[in-house]
């Protein structure tokens, strides 16, 4: 049977590998990157969108990235650092400060972000307005860390820009402000409007996986043919009495050679 050497173990260890990873590359891998390669697009569209509409009044639920416009107070006392962040490739608080709204509602104002003193510690910052206020700011979901703040460098810190772990009652989401808003620090740039690696990193991912199946095709077409080195079967070691008999043959056919041409040689001179 041509096709027997396929259910030897280490070719079915190598059938095993190359199908799961083709079946990785082809059903998880690609589709992740094409998945984020949406999201990208998305956020791309929802982003150029809110640059170019006016802010929405504020309501019970906004679209990300939508400009919305947001009448209230500021409540300082709960006001949160969110720690372990990077602006422009350094490290940064980003200032999270609760809002209370004219309708009564609470929600997090991101008021922008600030740089750590030594590295490490928060710096003294401008305290938001004590008046009624009206901001612009971009809509933004809960982080998923919940972890509650906890205080530290003589600041009330958040490892994830979440409601629930700011403090109870306020509305989920939160509202990154705008430059040349009331309370605002040092406004967070808005993420760069392209298209990433993911589309062409999805495709490389599909290429490896049809790669690995053809190449083990390739293979296996190769030694099902005659001459494949998996027919040629093991090689049996020749005992000592075999090669000792081998080289009594060859000895004897060297010895047989030697006599022929001492016999021509004696024929030669005969005739001459």
């Amino acid at each position: 049977m041509r096709f027997k050497f396929l259910l030897r173990p280490g070719w079915l260890a190598l059938t095993l590998a190359v199908w799961v990873f083709a079946g990785a590359c082809i059903y998880f891998l690609s589709p992740w990157q094409f998945g984020r390669n949406d999201e990208r697009q998305a956020q791309n569209a929802a982003i150029t969108k809110s640059l170019k509409s006016d802010p929405v009044p504020f309501g019970a639920r906004h679209d990300e990235w939508q400009k919305v416009e947001i009448k209230g107070r500021y409540l300082p006392e709960l006001e949160a650092l969110a720690r372990l962040r990077t602006v422009q490739g350094e490290a940064a608080f980003e200032v999270i400060t609760p809002f209370r709204t004219t309708t009564g509602h609470t929600v997090l104002i991101d008021r922008g972000y600030v740089r750590p003193v030594n590295g490490i510690k928060p710096p003294d910052f401008a305290k938001p307005p004590a008046d009624e206020v009206t901001v612009i700011g971009l809509a933004r979901p809960n982080e998923s860390n919940e972890q509650p703040a906890f205080q530290q460098d003589g600041r009330r810190q958040i490892y994830s820009i979440n409601n629930n772990a700011v403090g109870p009652g306020i509305e989920p989401g939160y509202y990154q402000l705008i430059e040349n808003q009331p309370g605002a620090l040092d406004t967070l740039p808005l993420p760069r409007l392209e298209s990433g690696p993911f589309f062409s990193y999805a495709l490389q991912w599909i290429a490896f996986g049809v790669m690995a199946v053809g190449g083990w095709l390739y293979f296996t077409i190769r030694e099902a043919r005659p001459g494949g080195v998996l027919h040629e079967g093991p090689k049996r070691k020749k005992s000592i009495a075999e090669l000792l008999a081998e080289e009594g043959d060859d000895g004897a056919d060297e010895g047989r050679t030697e006599a022929d041409d001492a016999g021509q040689l004696d024929r030669t001179r005969h005739v001459t």
